[in-house]
């Protein structure tokens, strides 16, 4: 389709340029008034116009900046201009691209919902509609405010786990990478002392001596096996069928099954509170809350919700058919409708589920840790409990 350089009028008076697709000039210029511009040139694009890459995936830490930066700016500026002054100070190449994009599509005349709407790769589905719903009531500073405090909630949760989760990982990976060094390395060359001396080892030696050997023969196939294995893992769950049953069973788990169903329960309340207040139905909220969500059950879970919603039926009724969601969220979300304040009761759940998730985290990584030392220490002991033992077995016969 043919392009056409243009330069027009906007709403505020001020002259914009751009490009757009038509047939035809006239198409062109029916096109420009369609978004509510006036058409003061319309010339086609010298040469064929070239396909500009599609701007990278902005990451949730910048989605979360940018969307307190807009929140702040939009409340004293234009949204042209607010958009324009967030990408242009964007330090990020992606997130400037990606910025800059939807005020090149704003400038023009869409929505900025229906300008986010072509970057989806960077903003998601509930974002988008709850920006929909802000532009839709007139309280677009408010809903982006509300996004913020949302995007930064859940930055603020990945980051305590990525915090908690630092020190043990390294420990742990340390302790792996000593025992295989003492295993690979130091035991053999203890063990060929031993064997010049034509005497039989202790049974511990002989079974330190047996993983050392069978580490050090079959190390790299164990390896390849269980990358193989990952591969087929991965293709395996890409059945449906399959994926809803592992998904399942993992909700079964004593402590992760709990984990995962606290932190979809105060998301899913979060997101439904903030919707509700921005004008949003609630059938509306499930439907979008249930895309974003990895667990298949839970995600089936929240679909169902919707239809029994859909239907006529209460949200808590529909929670508690659900079966996966935890108590607290099921009486707050029923004393909220008996007293017509759902969004704040659902609020106050999520607040408190969050909290509870938030200081199991805490008690299980402090527990974590110790753990992997005592591990360690253990295994240490084992092999130099094997090496000693043979040593102390010859000086005893040495002596007597």
């Amino acid at each position: 389709m043919p392009s056409f350089d243009y330069a027009a009028l906007d709403r505020a008076g001020r002259t914009v340029t751009g490009v757009v697709d038509a047939p035809g000039a006239e198409h062109a210029r029916a096109r420009l008034e369609q978004r509510r511009l006036v058409p003061l040139q319309v010339e086609p694009t010298a040469g064929r116009r070239t396909a500009s890459p599609r701007p990278a995936r902005i990451r949730a830490r910048e989605l979360s900046l940018a969307t307190r930066q807009l929140s702040s700016l939009v409340a004293s500026m234009t949204l042209e201009e607010a958009l324009r002054t967030v990408g242009s100070q964007a330090t990020r190449r992606n997130l400037r691209e990606v910025m800059l994009a939807v005020h090149a599509e704003v400038v023009e005349g869409f929505r900025l919902s229906e300008a986010m709407g072509r970057q989806p790769r960077s903003f998601p589905a509930l974002y988008r509609a709850m920006v929909a719903a802000g532009e839709g009531t007139g309280a677009l500073p408010a809903i982006l405010e509300r996004l913020a405090d949302l995007l930064e909630r859940e930055q603020q949760v990945r980051s305590q786990l990525a915090t908690a989760l630092a020190y043990p990982a390294a420990l742990a990976l340390t302790a792996v990478g000593v025992v295989l060094a003492l295993m690979t390395f130091v035991v053999p060359r203890v063990v060929e002392q031993f064997d010049s001396m034509g005497r039989e080892l202790p049974w511990l030696t002989r079974f330190v001596v047996g993983v050392s050997g069978f580490l050090g023969s079959w190390a790299l196939p164990l390896l390849a096996l269980l990358g193989v294995a990952a591969i087929a893992a991965a293709r395996v769950l890409r059945d449906p069928a399959v994926r809803l049953r592992v998904d399942t069973a993992i909700l079964r788990l004593p402590l992760l099954g709990r984990l995962l169903r606290e932190v979809h329960a105060a998301r899913m309340a979060r997101t439904l509170a903030i919707m509700l207040e921005s004008g949003l139905p609630v059938m509306e909220g499930l439907a979008i809350t249930a895309r974003t969500v990895g667990n298949r059950r839970l995600r089936l879970a929240t679909e169902s919700m919707t239809g029994a919603v859909r239907e006529g039926g209460s949200l808590s009724a529909a929670m508690r058919r659900a079966g996966v969601f935890p108590p607290t969220l099921l009486y707050m979300a029923a004393s909220g409708e008996d007293s017509g304040r759902l969004a704040p009761m659902l609020e106050r759940a999520a607040d408190y589920l969050e909290r509870e998730f938030n200081t199991f985290t805490r008690a299980a990584m402090s527990l974590l840790e110790p753990a992997i030392i005592v591990v360690l220490g253990g295994v240490v002991a084992v092999i130099v409990l094997s090496i000693l033992l043979p040593i102390l077995q010859f000086n005893t016969l040495v002596l007597g």
